[in-house]
This record gives C-alpha cells, structure tokens and sequence, in this order.
C-alpha cells in the first residue's frame, strides 16, 4: 500500500550493494512464466555508462530534431544519470505454440514490478519510464536491446528521503463485479 514512484531527480547513492542487486533480480525472477520461458532480461546502466548513454542519446535527438536547444540537450545527456542506477527490463519474446505473446509481455512486466517492490523493501525508491528512444530501432540499439526484443521499462532506483505524497487512485469497489454469466452489450 505504500508504493510510490519516488520523482527520478530525488534518487541518490549510493547504488545498491552486489548483495542487495542480487537479492532484487532473484526476487524479479520469481514470477508467473508459462513454460518456463524466462521472457525477461535486465540491462544494468551504471557508472559512467550512465552518461556515454546521455551522450549517445543526444546525438540521436539531434539526428531525429535537428539542433538541440541547451535545455532539451540536458535532458538528453542526464537521461540515464538522474538515478544511480537504472535497470532496463527487456521482454525477449519467443515464438511458442501454447504460450502467446502478450502472456510474455505480461510475465516480463511483473518481472519490472517484483524488482521495484523488492527495491522498495530494502529501502530504495524507483520510478519506471519508458520515453522516446525505447520503441525505435535506433535508441534500442544504442542501449543494447535487440531489434526483437521489447523495452518493459527503465527503472530508475536510488536512495530517496523524501516523501511521495500519495496520488490519486481508483476506487477498487469500481472495478470489481461478481460474475453473472456471458457478457453482453448494456
């Protein structure tokens, strides 16, 4: 009940220990998975790789946008160094005859969402974006996502302080109903 994404300029160090990483990633690995596929991998952006990503992202905006105002190219470059760390989560779907894509998709997802809640319970924020560079040929292939692959999200995960305040969520009463039989138009 107390999971919030923390806001990605508040996360600081440092980045989490070898132990508390792996701890995460054995958590986000124990999920649903039809088959046994695995339809998940994690890309960790760290250290100075963090800022040659920024860097290799500018220069594609500026490919797609043309010149860059100063403020637009600081976004770029502090991209993937906000956070200490950010964790890609690809879904690498694979072709099966009983198992459908989407049902892939969905277990990668909850991959994303089991490292954040074990992030969150040793004391870590995150946040999960996507953006502009994740579904495009070119900015999967700068961050190391193969052409058939699929970006679930970048966790940005650091150290945060501050408080969350709570957004706005739905009434679960109204989106729950019992079953009454076969659906049908109202």
């Amino acid at each position: 009940m107390s999971r919030r994404s923390a806001p990605i300029p508040e996360l600081g160090g440092p980045e989490p220990t070898p132990e508390e990483l792996d701890t995460m990633l054995k958590a986000a690995s124990r999920v649903p998975d039809h088959g046994k596929l695995n339809p998940w991998r994690f890309i960790l952006y760290r250290g100075d790789m963090r800022h040659k990503v920024g860097e290799m992202l500018a220069v594609l905006a500026e490919e797609r946008e043309g010149e860059l105002s100063p403020a637009r190219r600081e976004q770029e470059l502090t991209r993937f160094s906000r956070a200490p760390l950010v964790i890609g989560v690809v879904c690498a779907v694979e072709d099966h005859v009983k198992i459908p894509e989407w049902e892939q998709f969905l277990s990668a997802g909850m991959a994303a969402y089991n490292l954040m809640l074990a992030a969150n319970a040793l004391g870590f924020g995150t946040n999960m974006i996507t953006n502009w560079y994740s579904d495009i040929p070119e900015g999967k292939e700068l961050l190391g996502v193969a052409p058939h692959e699929k970006v679930v999200g970048f966790i940005h995960l650091g150290r945060h302080e501050g408080n969350v305040p709570d957004r706005v969520r739905p009434d679960h009463n109204e989106l729950v109903r019992d079953y009454s039989g076969p659906w049908v138009e109202a």
